[in-house]
């Protein structure tokens, strides 16, 4: 059975509840849930009684109907006795909800509570006719329960249930793993909807149909999740494809910390629907420590059902991915040579025979766009600020290309730590790496002092979402002492007009934007993760390793960025 999609919906009144409901149903969505737990308040409460039972009655599509308590994460603060009740009456309408959802700890506080309960839906050994089922439930938003098995097969064991549902917060992207697992083996041969709350959770939700799971949750708006975490209706069924989505589907992400602001998911699953290639792309949040990076990516390696396939890899962890090719030994590693000479990478690509192979697309997303501006490289002083993988990237790919390179950073010792390791790994022929002199307290004023052609920014600096957001590494009066010919190139494309790049325009510089970086390394991951090729082995237009494949996916993926920052800007 596919994997159906719930769109839950906090009922504050009827009419507004069910306009909701029918926009669900609009937007593709099988189910959707009544949270009465704000509209119902106990014993005594006919009005928001009679609400639940119009809900039920009237809903356009099939649905659930939950009153969660606060003790689980819900709003409603009666005793359990007028709920149940209330389910009892919702179990024995002529139009009765699909399922009611009660929390496992609930129905086994007492025989009474159970007895009621079952009386309201459909199980083994009832003589009624009744058309609701259970879903038995168990939430917790401080972490995994230390107890979730033994809660599960407790769960699995009540005959009543029909479906079993665990959601908890995520602790990290390992967490979803055991949650899929979960949805695969399906406890007791019941339907499983096991998810991941908060920020580390998405897999669990998207991937539900790729593990058997009974259903996700999705919300209309970002404004009306009914828990962490949640996508909504149209991330879910258009960004990340999920009626596509089946065991066979090739898992892809882009690893980083933040990820947020990434809009690597948006163009690469365009880029897969548009080949007609069987893949999923994530965003796959890793804190920055290389134990997180470390644990986290060899258990994506190794989870054997999750048909993991490679990934884009940014800040922080382009330097962590080429030490773990070079420090595990539990598997076939590859790196290319240029990721190798570079000494960072920031794509990992792996084969159905398990090879891991490491490489590095950022130098030509450097290089790219500035041989556009300014032609010939050769001899041109380009100053590049930063020491990380990108600006690894960056100063090793225009050295080569024959430009004198001058490394700015916060930390100097670090800066010249990278010279002497790319200077060693340089073609004969090649232009100079040098560091350049940083101003009182490691800023980047004295840049502008250099003569440079070219200033490119491979820091976070004025990155949405990280931790120096509308920030510039370069201040505007500094920027006017500038060479009036020179160019000026941020790897930041989030948003698309930086601090710096604005104050580079008010002085007059050219500049480039992140986002030419972005695409024209994001068209060479694309060629590596499908390899050129289509289901049944077809080739299109964007099929490649060069040529008019990737002129196509060039054209595609700048239009869909371009759409995307149109579509921030105008919020």
């Amino acid at each position: 059975m596919p994997s159906l999609v719930c769109v839950p919906i906090m009922v504050e009144d009827a009419a507004s509840a069910l306009a909701d409901a029918e926009h669900a149903r609009a937007l593709g969505a099988d189910l959707v849930e009544f949270r009465i737990d704000q509209a119902f308040s106990g014993e005594g409460d006919a009005e928001g009684a009679r609400l639940a039972e119009r809900l039920a009655g009237e809903s356009p599509l099939p649905c659930i109907v939950t009153c969660r308590p606060a003790y689980e994460g819900g709003y409603y603060d009666g005793d359990d006795a007028a709920r149940v009740s209330l389910f009892e009456r919702l179990g024995a309408l002529d139009r009765p909800p699909r399922y009611l959802d009660a929390e496992h700890v609930a129905y086994t506080r007492s025989a009474n509570i159970k007895q009621k309960i079952n009386l309201a839906v459909e199980h083994p050994g009832q003589v009624r006719d009744l058309h609701t089922s259970l879903i038995l439930s168990h939430h917790d938003f401080g972490g995994r329960p230390a107890n979730l098995m033994q809660t599960v097969a407790a769960m699995a064991s009540e005959p009543a249930a029909a479906v079993l549902k665990v959601a908890y917060r995520a602790r990290s992207l390992r967490d979803n793993l055991e949650l899929l697992e979960l949805q695969r083996e399906r406890p007791g041969g019941k339907p499983m909807i096991a998810l991941g709350m908060g920020e580390f959770g998405l897999m669990s939700r998207v991937l539900a149909p790729k593990f058997g799971g009974f259903l996700t949750f999705a919300s209309l708006r970002d404004s009306s999740a009914t828990a962490p975490g949640q996508p909504t209706v149209a991330e879910l069924l258009a960004r990340y494809r999920f009626r596509s989505i089946s065991h066979r589907t090739r898992v892809f992400g882009v690893v980083g910390w933040p990820v947020g602001h990434s809009l690597s998911p948006l163009v690469h699953n365009a880029a897969f629907e548009a080949m007609g290639f069987d893949g999923v792309y994530l965003p796959l949040p890793i804190p920055p420590e290389w134990e997180h990076f470390k644990a986290t990516m060899l258990a994506l390696l190794d989870e054997p059902h999750l048909t993991f396939r490679g990934c884009s890899v940014t800040i922080p962890h382009k330097e962590h991915l080429l030490r773990l090719a070079r420090e595990d030994r539990s598997r076939a590693w590859v790196v290319d040579e240029l990721a190798d000479r570079i000494g960072a990478a920031n794509t990992l690509s792996v084969g159905d025979d398990g090879i891991c192979r490491v490489l590095n697309t950022d130098a030509a997303g450097v290089v790219g766009p500035l041989e556009a501006a300014l032609g010939d490289l050769r001899s041109v002083n380009i100053a590049v600020l930063g020491a990380g993988g990108a600006a690894r990237a960056a100063a090793f790919g225009l050295a080569e290309r024959g430009a004198n390179v001058l490394l700015y950073n916060r930390t100097r010792d670090r800066a010249e730590a990278l010279r002497d390791e790319l200077a060693q790994r340089l073609s004969p022929g090649a232009g100079k790496i040098v560091v350049g002199a940083s101003e009182a307290g490691g800023g980047f004023g004295r840049v502008c002092e250099s003569c440079c052609g070219a200033i490119v920014n491979c820091t976070p600096i004025g990155m949405a979402g990280g931790p120096s957001a509308g920030a510039s590494p370069i201040d505007a009066e500094s920027l006017k002492k500038v060479d009036s010919s020179a160019v000026v190139m941020d790897t930041v494309y989030r948003p698309l007009e930086t601090p710096l790049l604005a104050a580079a325009r008010a002085a007059g510089l050219r500049s480039i934007d992140g986002l030419a970086m972005f695409v024209a390394q994001a068209v060479r991951q694309s060629e590596i993760f499908t390899g050129g090729m289509v289901e049944g082995g077809r080739q299109n237009a964007y099929s490649g390793p060069s040529g008019a494949g990737s002129d196509a996916l060039t054209r595609l993926f700048g239009r869909i960025c371009q759409e995307a920052v149109d579509s921030t800007s105008d919020r």
